[in-house]
């Protein structure tokens, strides 16, 4: 897979997260068994503004020719979902999130993949 297509894949994924949890951040935390309390949707508000600031970022970034720009945001996903994925998996694991989260899970870990061997050919 080419870093536009993952970019654009990456942009897309982040826009809907971020319409999610600005639109819809109860349903959000219920998928997850959450309590959606004030402050809970508060801070997924505020994450949903930064999943939009990824989303444009990744839009912008796709059409990049630069290996040394390539390598870094790639990097930086790579890292980021899997440090997700990670997340994920252990508030899983303490029954603090229910077996939903592991979707995003799943999708973090391919993103992981995809971006880690864009790396590696690079």
């Amino acid at each position: 897979m080419t870093f536009q297509t993952l970019s654009l894949v990456t942009s897309i994924a982040a826009l809907l997260l971020g319409a999610g949890w600005l639109a819809a951040g109860r349903l959000m935390l219920q998928r997850w068994r959450i309590e959606p309390s004030v402050g809970a949707l508060l801070v997924g508000r505020r994450i949903g503004v930064i999943y939009l600031g990824v989303a444009l970022l990744f839009f912008l970034v796709r059409s990049i020719e630069s290996l040394e720009l390539i390598t870094i945001v790639s990097t930086f996903a790579a890292l980021a979902n899997a440090l997700l994925a990670g997340l994920g998996v252990y508030e899983y694991h303490a029954r603090r999130a229910g077996p939903a989260i592991l979707v995003s899970v799943a999708f973090e870990l391919a993103l992981v993949v995809g971006f880690g061997r864009l790396l590696l050919i690079s």
